[in-house]
């Protein structure tokens, strides 16, 4: 644990959790100010806590704790202000692939401002920006997203599951987007529930419909750091 001189001294920064075994490979990133690098340590070895709050990250942690190891703990930048070390987490995020870390979420401002192709950079902003009077729902799935991914696992990829309001039964059409960008569109036909989630069946939207309304900028709608990737419109 630091002391109080030395968490002064970090001020804000960015960490890594590194597993010591194999290839030592660090499997989270995150930011924080204090002693906030241990804190996960300390959650993991919590016996009370509820199979709801566990992740792959503590599962990870018990794991390196049960074979008699220690995770190993790295500060990557500190001195920062918090917009500073939420960019840097978020490049670092970008960088080694929020799919092969355990973090839930990719970084602030990856929406935004995250890893792009020089031609997504160039779609994203000489895009339209987006507007309809249609009643939609723009899903985002950049942590699902994968650039092989046939029509069918896009269509998966948006379709289910997610926490969402009785607002999804005023949308006609579901949008998924994926790094600021509209990328396909579907008419709704009917919503099932899968737990506390929801899902959509529907079919690609007519061609006059999607051709409206694919590869468009959606950055203007959203706010900096917002997480929640549902997003209505026209749903009132």
């Amino acid at each position: 644990m630091f002391d109080e001189k030395t968490s002064i001294a970090l001020d804000n920064y960015v960490y890594l959790l590194r597993d010591p075994r194999g290839q030592k490979a660090f499997f989270y990133v995150g930011k924080g100010t204090g002693n906030r690098v241990f804190q996960h340590e300390k959650s993991a070895e919590d016996e009370n806590i509820s199979e709801d709050a566990l992740s792959a990250k503590l599962d990870r942690i018990q794991s390196i704790k049960a074979d008699g190891l220690e995770v190993e703990y790295f500060i990557l930048r500190h001195g920062l202000s918090e917009s500073e070390a939420f960019q840097v987490e978020a490049a670092v995020i970008d960088v080694v692939g929020i799919s092969n870390l355990s973090n839930l979420q990719k970084g602030h401002y990856s929406t935004e401002f995250g890893l792009k192709s020089a031609a997504e950079i160039s779609n994203l902003y000489s895009a339209k920006a987006f507007d309809t009077k249609l009643s939609v729902v723009l899903i985002n799935i950049n942590r699902l997203f994968d650039a092989e991914m046939t029509a069918s696992d896009l269509y998966d990829a948006t379709r289910k599951a997610w926490v969402m309001g009785e607002k999804r039964n005023k949308a006609k059409y579901a949008i998924a987007t994926y790094r600021g960008l509209t990328r396909e569109v579907y008419e709704i036909r009917d919503w099932f529930q899968e737990g506390k989630r929801w899902g959509f069946n529907g079919v690609v939207a007519e061609e006059s419909v999607r051709t409206s309304l694919i590869n468009m900028s959606i950055v203007h709608l959203s706010k900096r750091g917002a997480a929640n990737p549902i997003r209505y419109h026209r749903c009132e």
